[in-house]
């Protein structure tokens, strides 16, 4: 098994959260919207998903993480598995000009609205379906924050392509340590289908083959 990381997790705690007035809104009805992952889960209401998701930057800091951690060089090949509009990819790329940087996301809605310095890397595919790329052509790849909207039947083949095109992998799902994280989580989540403590999801990785680094983030 690989590392447990620290990368996302600073940025997670930025946002605050009312979990309880989030479950008690039609929570029913907004997760069927969110799931959708159309204007609405990105830029509507903060009801429907992130209320709004554009860029200011705040990726830049994973990013350097991310070169500095795994020592990335222009010629590194990064991919990112669920990239949604690009950001962090942008940030690697504008970190790192002579790198090579490629992402998928389910989204159609996401990849228009992209980061323009990126967007033509970017392409529509799922997370569990097979990556049109060779063994171990990435230097690095990265999820975040995809993985856990995955059903347990589907997390098998994305992990295992995830580490079938890779020398090096890294991902961030969402978890719980006790009863109050899960009732956050639980209340908070419009999207999760996979809901696991670390020992959980640690045993899942080494079960589907998984031999990456990982990073959990939790409502606390």
């Amino acid at each position: 098994m690989g590392e447990l990381r620290n990368f996302f997790t600073p940025l997670h705690r930025k946002t605050s959260r009312n979990y309880v007035e989030r479950m008690l809104d039609d929570k029913v009805a907004c997760m069927q919207v969110a799931k959708e992952y159309g204007a609405r889960f990105w830029d509507g209401d903060r009801r429907y998903g992130y209320g709004g998701y554009r860029y200011d930057g705040r990726w830049e800091a994973v990013a350097r993480q991310l070169i500095d951690s795994y020592g990335l060089t222009e010629k590194a090949k990064i991919l990112d598995v669920g990239c949604g509009k690009g950001f962090l990819l942008h940030e690697l790329k504008r970190l790192l000009p002579g790198a090579t940087v490629a992402g998928f996301d389910c989204s159609p809605y996401a990849l228009e609205n992209a980061k323009e310095e990126v967007r033509g890397n970017l392409f529509q595919h799922r997370a569990q379906e097979p990556y049109p790329y060779g063994d171990k052509e990435f230097d690095l790849t990265i999820s975040l924050t995809t993985l856990h909207n995955l059903e347990l039947f589907d997390l098998k083949p994305a992990l295992a392509e995830i580490e079938r095109v890779s020398k090096r992998a890294y991902i961030t799902v969402e978890g719980y340590r006790n009863e109050q994280e899960l009732f956050n989580l639980q209340c908070w989540a419009l999207t999760c289908a996979s809901f696991y403590t670390p020992k959980a999801w640690v045993w899942l990785f080494e079960e589907f083959g998984y031999r990456g680094d990982y990073e959990f983030i939790y409502f606390e």
